[in-house]
């Protein structure tokens, strides 16, 4: 869990070979559902993405530097880039909603972390759209 907008920056600096995921939320329904999910792929993408913890109500500078005013948001980085996802919703910054599929969430997650060590700053976010 980030307290403030240097640690959080220092984590996306951090581990080069892993996908940096961060969860920015408020406290509400939606941050709990995508929690839980996030708890029970933990494992199972520990080997290739590193998943971070923001409260958007103690690090306000992440809230304007990328829009966060969803109750619950999924942001992928990878070397310091931010890694736009094309999931057909029309928001290609973010995954703003609860994801409740545990197996979908893996699938996206490993899709962005195949096409960014390839060098693509934009992934598609189903194993069936690379």
């Amino acid at each position: 869990r980030t307290h403030s907008m240097h640690c959080t920056r220092c984590y996306l600096v951090g581990k080069s070979d892993d996908v940096n995921s961060l969860r920015s939320c408020t406290s509400s329904q939606a941050c709990m559902k995508m929690d839980e999910t996030l708890y029970h792929v933990a494992d199972n993408i520990k080997n290739f993405a590193v998943m971070y913890l923001v409260d958007i109500t103690q690090v306000p500078d992440f809230n304007t530097m990328y829009e966060l005013y969803d109750p619950t948001t999924i942001m992928f980085f990878f070397r310091n880039k931010h890694i736009m996802i094309d999931l057909g919703t029309g928001n290609n910054n973010k995954i703003n909603w609860p994801m409740q599929d545990k197996q979908e969430f893996i699938d996206i997650v490993e899709v962005v972390y195949r096409r960014a060590r390839k060098g693509r700053e934009e992934s598609l976010g189903s194993p069936g759209q690379q």
